[in-house]
C-alpha cells in the first residue's frame, strides 16, 4: 500500500512567506549596493576636484550718511557699496542663495539687511555684486557716537561689511546640498577735509575673509 502525504494550508503559507523575505532581503541588498556606489562615486568625484571656497573683495565703498542722533542713540546710514566675487574652480560652478548684505561698525550693527538677488557663477567666474545699504532709527550702544567722533578726530574709520548665505557646488548634471558661507570684509575709510564731512569714499581693493 502506497501512503499519501499531504502538506496542510499552514505549511504552504508559511513556505510562501519565507520566499516573500528572501526576495525582500535581495532587494534591499541590490538598493543598498546601489546607493553606496552613488555616493562611493560622488565622494571620489569630490575629492578629485576639491572644490576651493569663492574669493571676495571690496572694490568701493560709499558712506553718503552716518549719523547718530542723542539721547535715544539711534543710528541714520546710507552706504553704496561694491564687492567683486570670483569662483577660482576650474571645473566646479557655484550656485549662490539667500544672500544677505549689512554694515557693522564697532561690532554693532547699523545697517538693515539687504537682500541681493542669486546667481550662478560659472568657472573662474568673477561678478561685480552692488547693494545700498541703510540704517534708519536703528538703536545702537551709547558708547557709537563717542566712537564716530574719535575717529573723525583721527581721520579714519574703520567698518565692517558683512555677506551672508548659502552655496551649492556644481560639477556637470550634480548639484551638491546647500552649505552656508559668511563673508566678513574690512574697509578703511579715510575722513576728507573738513573732517565733519558726512560724505566718504574709498576706492582701495580690499580682500575679504570667508568662511564655508
Amino acid at each position: 500500500m502506497s501512503q499519501v502525504l499531504t502538506k496542510s494550508p499552514k505549511h504552504c503559507a508559511k513556505k510562501g512567506l519565507n520566499i516573500d523575505h528572501k526576495h525582500y532581503k535581495k532587494l534591499i541588498y541590490a538598493f543598498s549596493t546601489f546607493f553606496l556606489s552613488i555616493l562611493t562615486l560622488i565622494f571620489l568625484v569630490w575629492v578629485i576636484l576639491h572644490p576651493s571656497k569663492p574669493h571676495f573683495s571690496l572694490k568701493e565703498v560709499n558712506i553718503n550718511q552716518l549719523n547718530i542722533s542723542a539721547p535715544h542713540n539711534l543710528v541714520n546710514s546710507s552706504i553704496q557699496l561694491t564687492l567683486l566675487s570670483n569662483n577660482p574652480n576650474k571645473k566646479v560652478g557655484i550656485y549662490y542663495e539667500n544672500l544677505q548684505v549689512y554694515a557693522s561698525y564697532k561690532g554693532q550693527q547699523i545697517s538693515v539687511d539687504t537682500s541681493l538677488p542669486p546667481f550662478y557663477q560659472e568657472h573662474e567666474e568673477t561678478n561685480f555684486l552692488s547693494a545700498d545699504l541703510v540704517g534708519n532709527g536703528m538703536p545702537v550702544g551709547p558708547s557709537l557716537g563717542y566712537e564716530v567722533g574719535r575717529d573723525k578726530i583721527a581721520g579714519k574709520l574703520v567698518m565692517s561689511l558683512k555677506v551672508s548665505g548659502r552655496i551649492r557646488w556644481k560639477v556637470g548634471t550634480w548639484v551638491s546640498g546647500q552649505n552656508r558661507f559668511d563673508v566678513n570684509c574690512v574697509a578703511t575709510v579715510d575722513f576728507g577735509s573738513p573732517v565733519e564731512s558726512s560724505s566718504l569714499s574709498t576706492k582701495q581693493g580690499t580682500q575679504c575673509s570667508t568662511i564655508v
